[in-house]
């Protein structure tokens, strides 16, 4: 080692020493037991808990060996699982040789307060008579080295100074010389190294048999062969543990964590769940008895300033991160400030390249040393993909926006790094949306194909949409949110569907790009009825459609129309929806479009059946299944089967509509699209309703709700659970019925679907009717009415006045106001158009059914 001075009477010559070396004896005999000794300057004193005070005239970095450990902090939680591996592995008895254990992980983790909770545990458990404890100070400007390492193990073990040799052998040779005196004696030594930087710090502290070496580091130290545990942040109910503790310790009176339980799962995120910064905050926050949470919270959820507000004046956790840098090469540290340019959460390796503009296989081992450090973390499950965490994200951000910051040179090149990153998350973007695209169109050949490029949309959704946020208002984000469209809407991620399509409207304004423009229009308008925002949708698409007349383009306006007439149907405007989708199937038929005919067909069908003209909705779907053969689309035929199997069933000709709705089923696996094959399965059970195959029915419906669950699609559950009661109420399971169609009511809620809570009151008052419960049957049936009258579904109005009908006549009600109601029914259903209905509420006004449910 370089020269430098340490303690005592050491000479500066460091390892060599010269001829001035002696070769010293031992401080004490072996043998001697310093078990329940005390010691002060190598004296001893008398029997008790063994402790060790070392005077030590700092030039340097000052080692310290204490035999006794510090107790563990009040706030120290959530580590059980943790302390019992690595206590299970210091047990007595295991291998013949010493045990050595490596606890790594990043700064800030609370590695050493681990180390220190494990040395309580095993004393408490008797495996050893001492823990001798040694800071290697690693990450220091000037590591501590194992010969001053050693200097201090060797006076805590009860050498006198002047008899410690000056070499590092001779000074390894005395410390297991002491060791194996105390082996003979049968006790046992656990040596914490903490906070060590390299394998050669360690490797002469390791002793030959017995004993126990547990070493902290950021590295894993893979040449000591020790057995490693990565200790990673806290879980986050632990985390909002520690700050309870931290808080109530300086105050038992603080309630903030119970009075903000919000703010506090809020504030333990922003701290990512890591010990030091968790413990800086609530310094901050005991610091500042009056401060909310809530406040604190503010003051750390701007990124820029996160780290600065993780400062409580002794300890500086962006002090703490800038140490870790000085440890790096200059690629290791020129590659993580280029990762801060990064936006989203995770990143590959193929995106790493195009950020560095170099090969995958030249700067993947670059990667692999950021992980070494704990800088940098590896997918276990995608090995090409590293994630920094959060607070290391948000240094590398900083580092990067100063790096930039030092001049014109190193700006341009990280703009021309981030614009190499956007380029490739555009070029993919787009090369991958071919593959999703109806059949026809040529493909990208840089995916294999629709399945490689749904994994590859699947692994960088998060990234994507980061990019296109980071980047709003600009090419990059109008590019993304034209690219992503088919992805989101094929995983009904909706919501992002709608931000991505709103961003990419904003860039077109942004940029001038009138091109782009109706365009943008009408996907925000799609986007918005998948969320049942059917008002908002319309006028998107009458904006997209007025900006495709002014540029002559009949196939947009074709596309304007159509999407504008499936919104006039949402908002049951059937007779304006059936007139816009044959406006649309002229266009189509002008540009001949077969695959536009094809949707205009499909759509022109649902209105029809919406304005129960079945025969024609058949033709319609069958003309729609017709074309999309021709195109070879295999999620049309699936959509229009399904269709089809509707409007039989509605025509009452169940065995052809179950064979559809089966073969809709099997195109929609073929395609691997969940979403479908959930509707396809909800249609099914509803035909095996009108066979009163209850049971089959129920199955189909679980079925449906498991594959909803899977998408998370609130909507499409809160359905499967409606029609799931239905066939609960057929199988007279009216309890269960009862409990499915209160779910159902729950989801619909949530999502804001009021004509669904209208349809959930109504079976609610069926299922309360079949356990004679006529009170809330009748409440539930008044519900309904009044909400499907507001929303002028007068097909379902009809059917409510019908069911309430029957509750009033199964509660004894009187007889008029029975006949009333199926007055209401009649009325109703004749708005509807539909006459058989209406003609059935009559005759029951005339001659009411018998008595009995």
């Amino acid at each position: 080692m370089g020269a430098r001075k340490t303690s005592g009477k050491r000479k500066s010559g460091g390892k060599s020493g010269g001829k001035k070396d002696k070769r010293p004896g031992q401080g004490q005999r072996a043998g001697t037991s310093f078990a329940g000794a005390s010691f002060v300057r190598s004296q001893v004193l008398g029997s008790g808990t063994q402790t060790t005070k070392i005077d030590v005239q700092a030039y340097a970095a000052v080692p310290t060996a204490l035999n006794s450990l510090p107790g563990l902090p009040q706030e120290f939680t959530g580590r059980e699982d943790e302390i019992a591996k690595i206590v299970a592995l210091l047990a007595p008895g295991i291998g013949s040789g010493a045990t050595v254990g490596s606890v790594a992980g990043l700064p800030g983790v609370g590695k050493t307060t681990l180390a220190h909770a494990v040395g309580h545990a095993v004393l408490d458990k008797g495996w050893f008579t001492a823990v001798q404890m040694v800071n290697l100070r690693g990450y220091d400007p000037t590591p501590v080295p194992p010969e001053d390492a050693l200097e201090a193990l060797l006076r805590a073990l009860g050498v006198a100074a002047q008899h410690i040799p000056p070499t590092l052998d001779e000074r390894e040779g005395l410390y297991r010389s002491q060791l194996d005196a105390l082996a003979r004696e049968d006790q046992r030594v656990l040596i914490l190294a903490d906070n060590a930087s390299t394998s050669d710090q360690i490797r002469p502290l390791l002793p030959a048999r017995h004993h126990a070496v547990l070493v902290t580091s950021r590295h894993a130290l893979p040449g000591l062969g020790a057995r490693l545990f990565n200790l990673h942040p806290l879980q986050p109910d632990a985390a909002v543990d520690l700050l309870h503790h931290r808080l109530e310790v300086a105050d038992p009176d603080d309630h903030r964590v119970e009075d903000e339980p919000a703010a506090a799962d809020e504030l333990a995120a922003l701290c990512g769940y890591l010990p030091l910064a968790l413990q800086i905050a609530a310094a901050l926050l005991a610091d500042d008895p009056d401060q909310p949470l809530s406040e604190r919270v503010r003051m750390l959820t701007d990124a820029g300033t996160r780290l600065g507000g993780l400062d409580d004046g002794e300890r500086n956790l962006r002090a703490v991160f800038d140490e870790c840098l000085t440890r790096l090469s200059h690629q290791e540290a020129d590659l993580y400030r280029l990762l801060g340019l990064h936006p989203g959460p995770d990143i590959s390796t193929p995106a790493v390249a195009a950020l560095t503009d170099q090969p995958a296989d030249k700067i993947t081992p670059v990667l692999r040393q950021l992980v070494r450090a704990r800088l940098l973390t590896q997918n276990s499950q995608a090995r090409d993909r590293w994630s920094l965490h959060d607070l290391l994200r948000v240094h590398a951000q900083e580092q990067a926006r100063t790096t930039m910051d030092r001049g014109r040179v190193p700006r341009r090149r990280f703009e021309q790094a981030r614009t190499r990153l956007t380029d490739y998350y555009v070029r993919h973007s787009a090369a991958a949306e071919t593959h999703l695209q109806p059949p026809g169109d040529a493909v990208s050949a840089l995916f294999a194909g629709r399945d490689q490029a749904l994994a590859w949309f699947d692994a960088e959704r998060e990234n994507l949409l980061a990019t296109t946020h980071s980047y709003a208002r600009t090419q990059t984000a109008m590019d993304l949110g034209f690219a992503l469209g088919h992805y989101l809407k094929w995983r009904r991620r909706l919501q992002d569907l709608a931000t991505v399509r709103a961003h990419a409207l904003e860039a077109c304004q942004a940029l001038g790009d009138t091109l782009n423009l109706a365009g943008a229009w009408n996907n925000l308008g799609s986007a918005l009825q998948d969320l049942r925002r059917y008002t908002e949708a319309l006028d998107a698409y009458r904006t997209a459609l007025d900006l495709h007349r002014q540029t002559g383009d009949t196939h947009g306006q074709a596309g304007a129309w159509n999407n504008l007439g499936n919104a006039l149907q949402r908002l049951r405007r059937y007779t304006e929806a059936l007139d816009a989708h044959r406006t649309a199937l002229d266009l189509h038929r002008q540009t001949s479009d077969t695959h536009g005919q094809a949707n205009a067909w499909n759509n022109l069908g649902n209105a029809l059946q919406e304005l129960r003209r079945y025969a024609e909705a058949l033709d319609a779907h069958r003309t729609a299944l017709d074309l999309y053969r021709q195109t070879g689309d295999t999620h049309g035929q699936a959509g229009a089967w399904n269709n089809l199997g509707n409007a039989l069933r509605e025509l009452r000709r169940y065995t052809e509509a179950l064979d559809a709705h089966r073969i809709s089923l099997d195109l929609h696996q073929q395609t691997g699209d969940p979403h479908g094959q959930a509707g396809a399965w909800n249609n099914l059970g509803n035909v095996f309703k009108e066979l009163q195959r209850y049971t089959e029915a129920l199955d189909a419906h679980r079925t449906a709700l498991d594959l909803h669950q899977q998408t998370g699609d609130t909507h499409g559950q809160a359905n499967a659970w409606n029609n799931l009661g239905n066939a609960l109420n057929g199988l007279r399971r009216y309890t269960e019925a009862l409990d499915a169609h209160r779910t159902s009511l729950d989801l619909n809620q949530q999502t804001g679907d009021t004509h669904g809570q209208a349809v959930a009151w109504n079976n609610l008052g069926t299922a309360c009717r079949g356990l004679d419960r006529y009170t809330e049957a009748i409440t539930a049936g008044e519900k309904a009415i009044e909400m499907l009258t507001q929303d002028e579904d007068w097909a379902r109005t009809g059917e409510a006045w019908a069911e309430f009908a029957a509750t009033l006549k199964a509660s004894g009600a009187d007889p008029s106001r029975v006949r009333e109601a199926w007055e209401q029914s009649a009325t109703a259903y004749a708005r509807a158009g539909d006459d058989e209905a209406a003609a059935t509420s009559r005759a029951n006004v005339e001659c009411p059914p018998g008595a009995g449910r």
